[in-house]
């Protein structure tokens, strides 16, 4: 792939284009669960996912961007949040979790620049390492459609897309669902 064709993660935070209870909802996240927001950005989601989970759920929240990261952390000790977890790490590599511990892995917004760089297979063998057995992969992406927000068409995936992808990795796509103006849910889940 040539260096102009790369496709960048920006680290950038989806607060002002997903609602994130309306995300949360879709995908089922409940009280007491453990849920990993990978690719989190500064963390919108993990925070509001981390009022659901309770005090009995637990949140990692992981970015490879160090920047994002401490707009989290200051995040959570301004807000006095104790079940969130950030860790910065390349979640294509290596996520510093034990195996098969999270209820919930989300992902937004950012599979389809593994796609793009042609590096799904590193990611989506740590996201079903880690995930429990019937554990849920939701992945939220943009719709492939024009519009003001988001990557440049060529780069989008659809739905069937996301679903070919994931089922190579001993995931089986339960649903998709729209979940605003700009983005749809694949949800997934171990076998």
């Amino acid at each position: 792939m040539e260096k102009s064709d790369k496709h960048f993660h920006h680290g950038r935070s989806s607060r002002q284009i997903l609602d994130s209870s309306k995300v949360l909802s879709a995908i089922g996240l409940k009280e007491g669960e453990t849920f990993l927001d990978a690719g989190s950005g500064d963390g919108y989601m993990s925070i509001a996912a981390s009022s659901i989970v309770g005090e009995k759920g637990k949140v990692y929240a992981v970015d490879i961007y160090e920047e994002s990261m401490n707009i989290l952390k200051n995040e959570i000790k301004d807000k006095k949040i104790k079940n969130i977890t950030p860790i910065i790490a390349d979640i294509s590599e290596k996520i510093p979790i034990e195996d098969e511990i999270i209820d919930i892995c989300y992902m937004a917004n950012v599979l389809h620049g593994f796609v793009q760089n042609e590096d799904t297979d590193g990611v989506m063998k740590e996201i079903t390492r880690i995930i429990k057995p019937q554990g849920v992969f939701a992945v939220i992406e943009f719709k492939k459609e024009d519009s003001t927000h988001g990557p440049p068409m060529h780069v989008r995936i659809t739905p069937d897309e996301v679903k070919n992808i994931v089922e190579n990795y001993d995931l089986t796509v339960k649903s998709i669902k729209d979940v605003g103006t700009y983005h749809y849910a694949v949800i997934a889940a171990k076998k």
